[in-house]
């Protein structure tokens, strides 16, 4: 990336940790934090909350406002970190491709710490009932996606170590 810094693209099921993990991410390296689910439009919000799954055609704006975002981040020099379930390998191509900075944060989880966490959570328009959904559209990374995979069952300063150690070992425009 030639000293460029990346765009961090936090990623995984509902209920993983994206917007903490993120907030914090961001907070650490100093770097825009962008919660993705505000670029979402009303209508997608108005079906999640009905406990209706979203479909690739839903997604579509969504990701585009993500993208958006990420190439605003890159013409500014790079270092953002923003928040996106990118479930399926086709939404993260839609957002990686010809944006060599980006960087994928895998937050992974079991299915009961991630139904947990939902059911704990107020004030979210994703309801428990869709976590199985999530896990059904779920593709994790493959190797070639260079994903920083987090494991979600330890605290969150270790995560968030891991995330700033992996990184500086690729100098991804930390240097």
């Amino acid at each position: 990336m030639s000293g460029a810094k990346p765009v961090l693209i936090v990623m995984g099921v509902s209920g993983a940790g994206k917007s903490t993990i993120g907030r914090a991410l961001a907070a650490r390296l100093g770097w825009p934090f962008q919660e993705g689910d505000d670029l979402h439009p009303p209508a997608n919000i108005a079906k999640m909350s009905a406990s209706v799954p979203l479909t690739d055609e839903d997604r579509a704006p969504w990701l585009a406002a993500i993208g958006a975002w990420i190439d605003r981040r890159i013409a500014d020099g790079g270092g953002g970190v923003i928040t996106c379930s990118a479930l399926k390998a086709a939404y993260r191509r839609t957002l990686a491709e010809g944006r060599p900075a980006v960087r994928l944060v895998y937050l992974e989880g079991s299915k009961a710490l991630i139904a947990e966490r939902v059911g704990a959570r107020t004030n979210h328009f994703m309801p428990a009932s869709l976590v199985d959904s999530q896990f059904a559209a779920l593709e994790p990374p493959s190797p070639d996606e260079r994903a920083i995979t987090v494991s979600i069952d330890q605290p969150i300063a270790d995560q968030i170590a891991g995330v700033v150690e992996a990184l500086a070992e690729g100098r991804a425009g930390l240097d």
